[in-house]
């Protein structure tokens, strides 16, 4: 079978007036596919929900929470950090990370699904 379209005329009013609207949204929607990307793997998913629900915890912290090594937890949060999704904050010896005031405001009607166990009734 032959991949192509089978329209018979194009609109190209319509196709104009999307990329129009396309050109209006494009430093937002790369700004959003890029925290979705960052967010889509599990364990950072994870970091983001207990930073959102917590609001600050330590990479020790994490580390326990989750049953993973301190290096593993380092790398995602420097992925997330160099994201500009969460932000750290040195107390002492100790550094602190918290979601970013933008993305946590993404990231909140999300979480809200999750906690309610409202997900799976989406999918």
């Amino acid at each position: 079978m032959k991949n192509g379209c089978i329209r018979v005329f194009a609109d190209i009013n319509l196709i104009n007036v999307c990329k129009e609207k396309l050109s209006h949204v494009d430093e937002s929607t790369e700004s959003l596919a890029n925290s979705l990307s960052l967010a889509g793997n599990v364990v950072r998913l994870k970091i983001l929900f207990l930073l959102q629900e917590e609001g600050q915890l330590c990479v020790c912290d994490l580390s326990d929470i989750l049953g993973m090594n301190i290096s593993a937890i380092s790398q995602h949060l420097r992925k997330l950090k160099d994201g500009k999704i969460i932000t750290p904050k040195k107390t002492g010896q100790t550094i602190f990370y918290s979601m970013s005031a933008e993305y946590a405001g993404i990231f909140k009607p999300i979480f809200k699904l999750i906690t309610d166990n409202k997900i799976l009734e989406l999918i």
